[in-house]
């Protein structure tokens, strides 16, 4: 061979040998590619379950605790606090059920998890035992509250939710035995707007809006739920201040003054774990961490406010994240009550204690202060407490949990304080409605109510005094896209269209929802469902659409195996 030949075949073998090197590197590459998406598909929902939290970690770094810059009022009081308009306290529990308040059943008392605390309010206040939220979840019913509006006037019908969530929801709530499957519109969420844009139009005229127009110092402290656009913010919504719950841990999972209780049947639980941080804001700056069991923190923040605005009529909006999950008790709590062996009742329990040592600690700051007599203090919770934790009796005597409409849903522990106008040992049997805490709020206070939209709720005042007149009858409505219900004096009706099922109950003789009476008084739910029809005739569409609905067992925890005849509803989100 020539040697030409040679060297242009020794440069062919060379750029072969490199193709084959380039060619089995791609190769390779290709393999590897594959094989990880193969192992990113097959633990799609584990990345899913902690991705929110690495990106919440990317875009909001936390800083340490730092002291809260409450404003302070006037250095002394240009009158005494009897001459002045009353200051006003909401205090709002989240997911507290009617059992779980002393007053109400006492579920917990055994467990020396009794609420002497929040009792003292009924006992030296008054005591509502037909109080309603305006909603089974979270986001409508704190709508309502604040606007004393039913919250599908102004479209918030649905808890926020991010569109991607429709991609995974039916494999998070994948479980064998389960006899009802989770429903997934995924046009609808296709088409869900940004995850941030949802939440309460900044249009509205919030409680904290009436009274700082009757010259009131608005301060929110807590959970809002209500949107975090800068419009949607509290600061932008009619209070001065607030110290906002940036994301839901009560401390970090790890840190050594906490006990956790973690429900592995609950796709939810398992999505909060990995995806909550330890985070607050104030006046929507930077997050920082709290300085302590996040219930006690926002309870000293609280303590501190009243201190430094006790010479003005001041707002406080306390709302509690305790008692909803992740459910995590304080060291202290936990080690404080018996050790009977059900760790996450003993954790629930724990919870409840530092919500009810949160009313007390306010209380007393009240009295050290002088302000105790004429100071409207109400507290409630935002729904029924949720049958996903698996505990049965929360909302005993009632059924139904959370997401559902049946009275463990919607009924709550309901009372309000105010030595000065109410008398101790108060009772009202008539419905209220969180609805009706903003049309008080602004009677207590003498400020006046929207005039250019209307007002759902009532002024409870006039029913409270001495020689109080009978109590008006009217309707309280719930809606959550097409299950709706009524409650008209004694008479309740839902109605679902998932399963397609009516229930009709005499409240009266029938107060925990045992009898359907449908099919024995057609006439009734004629006369009911036509109130429902008339109701919501004029309602805009929602501001978003639904794109998920999970189906509710009524008279089972979420743990506990449901059968095909068992009564249940959808929950449509």
């Amino acid at each position: 061979m020539r040697r030409g030949d040679r060297a242009a075949d020794d440069r062919g073998r060379g750029r072969s040998g490199a193709v084959s090197r380039r060619s089995r590197w791609l190769a390779g590459v290709l393999a590897l590619a594959i094989g990880l998406g193969v192992l990113g598909w097959a633990n799609r929902l584990l990345i899913l379950r902690h991705s929110l939290g690495w990106f919440t970690d990317l875009l909001h770094p936390r800083a340490p605790n730092r002291p809260v810059p409450w404003q302070a009022g006037p250095g002394t009081a240009e009158a005494p606090a009897s001459a002045r308009p009353p200051n006003i306290i909401v205090i709002l529990a989240d997911d507290l059920g009617y059992n779980d308040v002393t007053t109400y059943g006492g579920g917990h008392a055994d467990w020396g998890a009794a609420t002497p605390n929040i009792d003292t309010l009924a006992r030296e206040g008054v005591r509502f035992d037909h109080g309603y939220a305006v909603s089974a979840v979270c986001t409508v019913s704190r709508a309502g509250l604040m606007t004393g509006r039913y919250p599908w006037r102004f479209g918030v019908e649905f808890t926020p939710t991010p569109g991607a969530m429709a991609r995974v929801a039916a494999d998070l709530y994948a479980a064998p035995g389960r006899p009802h499957p989770v429903v997934i519109d995924r046009e609808a969420a296709a088409a869900a707007p940004r995850f941030n844009d949802l939440g309460m139009p900044a249009s509205e005229r919030t409680l904290a809006e009436v009274l700082a127009d009757r010259g009131y110092h608005t301060m929110h402290i807590g959970k809002w739920h209500l949107g975090s656009t800068p419009d949607m913010r509290p600061n932008r919504q009619g209070f001065a201040e607030t110290v906002f719950m940036e994301s839901g841990l009560y401390l970090p999972e790890h840190s050594p003054s906490v006990v956790n209780s973690k429900q592995d049947f609950d796709p939810i639980d398992r999505f909060l774990w990995p995806n909550m941080r330890w985070a607050a804001s104030y006046n929507a700056g930077d997050w920082f961490e709290p300085a302590g069991y996040l219930t006690d923190w926002f309870t000293d923040e609280a303590v501190t406010a009243i201190r430094a605005n006790r010479n003005r009529p001041f707002f406080l909006y306390l709302a509690h994240w305790g008692v909803h999950t992740p459910l995590q008790a304080s060291r202290a709590d936990y080690d404080a009550l018996p050790d009977r062996g059900d760790h996450r009742r003993r954790v629930y329990g724990a919870m409840i204690r530092s919500i009810d040592r949160s009313v007390g600690r306010v209380l007393q700051t009240l009295r050290e202060e002088g302000l105790d007599e004429n100071t409207l203090v109400i507290f409630t919770s935002d729904n029924g407490a949720p049958g996903y934790i698996g505990l049965p009796d929360l909302n005993r005597p009632f059924r139904g949990w959370k997401l559902t409409l049946f009275e463990g849903g919607v009924r709550v522990p309901f009372m309000a304080r105010w030595p000065a106008r109410i008398a101790a040992g108060t009772r009202l049997q008539s419905p209220v409605s969180g609805i009706d805490v903003l049309p008080t709020a602004a009677a207590a206070a003498g400020a006046a109510l929207p005039a250019d939209r209307p007002i759902d709720g009532v002024n409870l005042l006039p029913w409270l005094a001495a020689a109080a007149p009978p109590a008006p009858s009217r309707s309280l409505f719930w809606r959550s896209g097409s299950l709706r219900s009524v409650r008209d004096g004694d008479w309740k009706l839902i109605v679902s269209e998932r399963p397609r099922r009516t229930w009709l109950f005499d409240l009266a003789s029938d107060p925990t929802e045992r009898n359907d009476l449908s099919q024995a008084r057609p006439e009734q739910v004629e006369r009911l469902g036509n109130r429902i029809r008339t109701h919501h005739a004029d309602m805009p569409p929602p501001a978003w659409r639904s794109f998920i609905e999970f189906p509710v067992a009524i008279d089972r925890t979420l743990d506990q195996p449901s059968g095909p005849d068992d009564d249940f509803t959808y929950w449509i989100n």
